[in-house]
């Protein structure tokens, strides 16, 4: 982007990146986001009882059960359920919300996993939020990329904030950009919404001023013509900056950037950050 940036440039530009940080800190704060979990509880074919849910839970090879005992009771899509209920099999990366009283009773998988993760209002990591810090965003940070997509979708293997846990991706392709003159690419996962792609990546700040394992960025489905906009600004902590309860995944190799991107979200201060 051009360096010729006036004054009312900047602050539209800082506004729009207002609404988005604290679109942001809304989700990650809401009564049921990542700051409500209060266990991560891993399921196997032994039925078993947490403090923090109903029922005892259990996983086999049709999915997973939960047995809840008379007076318990859980809201599945809509509908009260008691006894013994079967989520079924759960789809990696998926999940099925279930309500008990004001919490949400998280049943998912996670690196072939199946996992039960309550999320409560009152959780003390909620309550206590008081922000993510965050650098004072600037356009220097906004590269126009080009995405190069792969011959065919390469399946990709990384580590997680769990030791000994994988998560696998099909990467589609890479972004490939300049910032202060240097050439960078980013390999790239799916994203949430149609064509949207997902980065994630270390720089020579993780672990300094930014969270060590990862950031995550969302780039926009690319053009006709390949183009896209990498906008480290919107740079975002995943769940695993702020918990231990979360099965984040780590970058790519080929995604540690050997330049200090000082853009985007901070080291949250529940780890320590300013």
């Amino acid at each position: 982007m051009t360096t010729q940036i006036t004054a009312t440039d900047l602050r539209a530009f800082t506004e729009d990146w207002l609404d988005w940080y604290r679109a942001q800190e809304e989700r990650l704060a809401g009564p049921h986001g990542f700051l409500a979990i209060t266990g991560l509880h891993w399921l196997d074919d032994r039925p078993r009882r947490f403090p923090d849910a109903p029922g005892a839970w259990s996983t086999a090879a049709d999915g997973v059960t939960v047995a809840l005992d008379d007076g318990e009771e859980l809201v599945v899509e809509g509908s009260p359920v008691r006894g013994e209920h079967h989520f079924g099999v759960i789809p990696e990366r998926g999940g099925v919300d279930a309500v008990w009283g004001d919490a949400v009773i998280e049943v998912a998988k996670r690196g072939g996993n199946d996992i039960v993760r309550p999320r409560h209002p009152d959780a003390p990591l909620r309550a206590a939020f008081a922000g993510t810090p965050a650098y004072a965003p600037h356009p220097r940070w906004v590269s126009k990329g080009r995405y190069v997509a792969f011959d065919e979708p390469r399946p990709t293997t990384v580590g997680a904030a769990v030791e000994g846990l994988e998560h696998v991706y099909d990467a589609p392709g890479r972004i490939e950009f300049e910032l202060d003159g240097r050439a960078l690419s980013l390999t790239a996962f799916p994203g949430h919404g149609a064509g949207r792609l997902m980065v994630l990546f270390t720089d020579s700040t993780s672990g300094v001023t930014t969270y060590a394992a990862n950031r995550a960025l969302t780039v926009d489905a690319p053009a006709a013509d390949g183009s896209v906009v990498v906008d480290f600004n919107r740079a975002v902590n995943l769940p695993c900056a702020y918990t231990d309860l979360a099965t984040c995944p780590l970058p790519p190799a080929e995604n540690r950037l050997p330049v200090a991107i000082e853009a985007g979200q901070k080291i949250p201060r529940e780890r320590g950050g300013a």
